[in-house]
């Protein structure tokens, strides 16, 4: 274990909740690995602003991953905000470059690998995602410029927020989008025709890992399931997709990608993925 010191960086994850979080793991390991003077934290966070200044202040601030629910309210308290994260309107990134906060999105490339990595077939296909928060908008952006894929289907419970992602969607790209309320009517009218069904919600989250959005009657062979939520490794609704016949992709996939490119973000160093991946698995042994 590396010494703390005056000249320990410092990097942290903000969110609520942050308990569930494996990202100090898997950072601190990989920082013990390539034997960096850093450390990484969690941090429980209710005012996103508040928050943002006080790293601001601090001299040995490196960078922060940024999750639920923060990850869109993040971006007008940065300096600058990265083109591709810009467009999705989220961050799940910051990196400190001398007192200046720069906001990056590494879900969109890290959840378009995991997809593509897991074998679900993109181009031409109608997809279902569940969720319009700043992860889905993330993944929503990436599938829009590189999948070609038929229809993206937003099922969201806010409505404010489903509405403005598919307006951007429909201004900004070329994916054709339907948006609806998400509840058991527009499940059963969309899940049944779906190819690629996308859940972006922290529902099934542990501690409550017994939820799930999907009633399992819809759930058919011939569509590919991906839960974003990777704690627990196979979520209630994997766990349903899985005996109904689909292809699953674990939340997992998506989050050790995007980690990756945290990492390489804030130490300018190629990542050790193999600690990353042992780490991750490990936990849930």
């Amino acid at each position: 274990m590396m010494e703390i010191n005056v000249q320990t960086q410092f990097c942290g994850i903000i969110g609520n909740p942050v308990e569930h979080s494996l990202s100090p793991a898997i950072h601190n390991a990989s920082f013990r690995k390539l034997g960096l003077n850093y450390v990484y934290l969690a941090w429980k966070v209710e005012s996103i602003g508040d928050a943002i200044r006080g790293l601001r202040a601090l001299g040995n601030f490196r960078g922060a991953s940024v999750t639920i629910p923060h990850k869109v309210s993040a971006v007008p308290f940065l300096d600058e905000v990265e083109q591709t994260a810009r467009q999705i309107g989220a961050v799940n990134t910051i990196v400190s470059e001398q007192r200046r906060l720069i906001g990056f999105n590494t879900d969109a490339t890290g959840a378009l690998r995991a997809l593509r990595e897991g074998g679900a077939t993109l181009t031409g296909q109608r997809i279902v995602m569940l969720g319009s928060g700043g992860a889905a908008r993330a993944i929503a952006f990436a599938l829009a410029a590189e999948s070609k894929a038929e229809t993206l289907t937003l099922l969201g419970v806010d409505d404010k927020e489903r509405v403005a992602l598919a307006r951007d969607l429909r201004a900004n790209t070329s994916i054709a989008v339907e948006e609806y309320s998400l509840d058991e009517r527009a499940l059963g009218r969309t899940v049944p025709d779906a190819q690629v069904l996308i859940h972006c919600t922290p529902v099934g989250m542990s501690p409550r890992a017994d939820a799930t959005c999907v009633p399992a009657s819809l759930l058919h062979t011939g569509l590919t399931v991906m839960d974003v939520v990777y704690n627990p490794r196979e979520t209630q609704l994997l766990k349903e997709a899985r005996r109904s016949g689909c292809k699953t992709i674990s939340g997992i996939e998506m989050f050790l990608n995007q980690a990756v490119a945290q990492f390489e973000l804030w130490t300018n160093r190629s990542a050790p993925v193999d600690v990353m991946r042992a780490v991750l698995e490990s936990h849930f042994q």
